[in-house]
């Protein structure tokens, strides 16, 4: 039973899981889903009266430094105690579309051709990293909250803005995914 357990969740079990975590969380606590602001709950806590963007009540929102300690140290304990040192179970297409670009290191949870501490202080480690860092917290700051946010918490909520957001990061993935990744990739 317990090696069931440690084993990945097929969608079916895990979907719902997730999605019943919404109106746990509403009815519980009048709590939403996300995790986007914690970051500016964190620089609050930590500057607070120093930059007006901070300037709020954040400790009504403390819930939120559990919740995201909850995330780091899950996924601390899944990669160190729970994969059994298991690599991700990829699809053989993306595999060979991948070795085609290069990326030929599949061990472990993320390819080392790309995200390693090496190849961070890369141009393409920068292009990657730490660029496509700041437009993700761009973006999620831009469209007021993450995928998590949008795609779970606010459609759940029947909200128009999150349905928009959520096209926007599906259309905004496969654009990456198909058009801009492989043709970035070639130029490192």
């Amino acid at each position: 039973m317990l090696e069931n357990i440690l084993k990945p969740w097929p969608w079916y079990v895990a979907g719902p899981v997730i999605g019943l975590t919404i109106p746990l969380l509403l009815i519980l606590g009048n709590k939403t889903f996300g995790i986007s602001n914690s970051m500016r709950h964190f620089c609050a806590a930590v500057i607070p009266g120093k930059v007006p963007f901070f300037q709020y009540d954040w400790k009504k929102e403390q819930w939120i430094f559990f919740f995201a300690s909850g995330i780091i140290i899950g996924a601390f304990v899944a990669v160190n105690f729970l994969s059994n040192g298991a690599d991700v179970d990829l699809n053989p297409q993306t595999i060979a579309e991948l070795k085609a670009l290069g990326v030929n290191n599949f061990n472990g949870l993320l390819p080392s051709d790309i995200f390693t501490l090496s190849e961070l202080f890369s141009l393409k480690g920068f292009f990657f990293i730490i660029l496509g860092g700041f437009l993700v917290g761009f973006g999620t700051r831009y469209a007021g909250g993450c995928t998590s946010g949008h795609a779970i918490m606010g459609l759940s909520n029947l909200q128009w803005p999150s349905l928009v957001a959520t096209v926007c990061f599906m259309i905004g993935g496969f654009m990456m995914t198909h058009l801009f990744f492989p043709f970035i990739f070639k130029l490192f």
